[in-house]
């Protein structure tokens, strides 16, 4: 599955022969190699390490020749890039899929290099927006480019399909969420018709503004002017404003806050904000110069809080709270036990005394789980209503045998997950899976723990 899955994924998606059935040899291969590392991987003393090493230079590997395979099949340089990284990558998730692990994309050191190499590139990125240096490709490059797409010819259905496939390739990690979200919902229900209705709904989502600039003829777009260095200024700052977000679970609250303090100081600075505006200003200097003291006063928050104690980037100032106020916001988190494995799991519901359980499934990867944590377990209803609840907390961001046998016996392929058990110690059928606004989980708890 690992050595055939992201090439036989490659030729379906360019309707190309699948590589495999014409040279069946290689299958013999693959099956010869993965017996005897089988058989052998037991006698190397870091083994880990040697397949960690081999799995690298595979994929390097494979990218490199489904890169290759794409464009002797006819596919534009950007499409044979795309079919490169699946060849490489498609494999190994569809392996650790059917293994019931936690996908290796999503392990906490490959999390660590990759979002701080991407943060690195963003940052790249927001120097040369703000004209530090230029970035393009190398001039045969673009000549290459400029041929491919000039063979795509228009007012074809062939080339309509190319092109919008690249496209939703390209939109669709912006939309990951969402799409998850309509996918679990469908398996969780099982409402096909309500779920069939929210996938054509995110397809209208994606397609319409596309069409509609594309039957304008380009009358929808702005012309070309000076206001460009505006704008190139302005996706500079949110390049940097997602290179801190990329870096910001591996960073320290009061360092995130501080970065986030920085960019919106300096950002007020470059939009004038402490410069008195001319008595004959335009309306459009006037609204810059409030969006400047915005950015000014939201960074001045920040830092304030940061230095006062608070860690809370959204709420930074709720430290400097008195009285009940600012005792009540300092007390926002729930006070979970955290079980390692599934021996102190059981340890802790015979341990409850005949109190209903609640078990949540948490790592530190998982965005759903921070949301759980921000708007919901902070909520002041969903405090009382658990009042009377034993709350434990499975972390598995490194997902160890312990946490993968945690896993296994609820059947969940990862966070996040809430379970519930009665007073008796048995699991309720109701369960949470994914994010869920505090409203929508005390119906939840009153569903699970009437």
């Amino acid at each position: 599955v690992t050595a055939f899955g992201g090439g036989t994924m490659r030729d379906l998606i360019l309707g190309a022969p699948v590589f495999w059935l014409k040279a069946p040899g290689m299958v013999l291969l693959a099956s010869g190699v993965a017996l005897l590392v089988f058989f052998t991987a037991h006698l190397m003393e870091r083994r880990f390490l040697v397949l960690l090493w081999a799995d690298a230079v595979g994929l390097g590997l494979f990218a490199v020749l489904g890169t290759e395979a794409a464009l002797h099949w006819g596919a534009p340089p950007w499409v044979a890039i795309l079919m490169g990284t699946i060849t490489a990558t498609f494999g190994g998730i569809l392996r650790d899929i059917i293994c019931a692990e936690l996908p290796l994309i999503l392990r906490r050191e490959i999390y660590a290099t990759a979002a701080a190499f991407g943060a690195a590139i963003f940052v790249a990125l927001a120097m040369s927006m703000f004209g530090y240096y230029e970035l393009q490709m190398p001039s045969f490059l673009q000549s290459r480019f400029t041929e491919a797409s000039n063979k795509v010819q228009g007012g074809r259905f062939t080339g309509v399909f190319v092109m919008g496939a690249v496209s939703a390739l390209i939109v669709g990690p912006c939309v990951a969420a969402p799409l998850a979200g309509a996918l679990l919902y469908i398996s969780q229900t099982g409402d096909v018709v309500l779920g069939g209705v929210s996938l054509f709904s995110l397809a209208l989502g994606m397609g319409v503004p596309l069409l509609a600039v594309g039957l304008s003829a380009g009358a929808l777009l702005p012309r070309a002017g000076a206001w460009m260095e505006s704008v190139k200024r302005f996706f500079g700052v949110a390049l940097l404003a997602v290179a801190i977000w990329l870096i910001s679970p591996l960073l320290s609250a009061v360092t995130n806050m501080l970065l986030w303090a920085t960019l919106l100081i300096a950002s007020a600075m470059f939009l004038h904000a402490l410069e008195p505006l001319p008595v004959n200003a335009k309306g459009l200097s006037r609204l810059w110069k409030g969006v400047g003291i915005i950015m000014l006063i939201s960074g001045i928050s920040l830092l304030l809080g940061a230095l006062g104690g608070s860690r809370d980037v959204l709420q930074p100032l709720s430290v400097f709270q008195g009285g009940s106020a600012g005792a009540t916001a300092t007390n926002t988190k729930l006070n979970f036990k955290y079980v390692k494995n599934v021996a102190e799991l059981d340890a802790a519901i015979a341990a409850a005394n005949g109190k209903p359980v609640m078990l949540d499934f948490y790592a530190d990867w998982c965005v759903s789980c921070k949301e759980m944590e921000r708007f919901t377990f902070s909520d002041s209803r969903v405090h009382a209503r658990l009042a009377d609840v034993v709350l434990l907390k499975a972390d598995v961001t490194d997902n160890t045998a312990d946490d993968k046998a945690l896993l296994a016996r609820f059947k969940l392929f990862g966070p996040p997950g809430i379970i519930f058990f009665d007073p008796s110690g048995q699991e309720v059928a109701y369960r949470v899976i994914g994010f869920e606004k505090a409203d929508q989980f005390l119906a939840s708890i009153d569903k699970a723990l009437p």
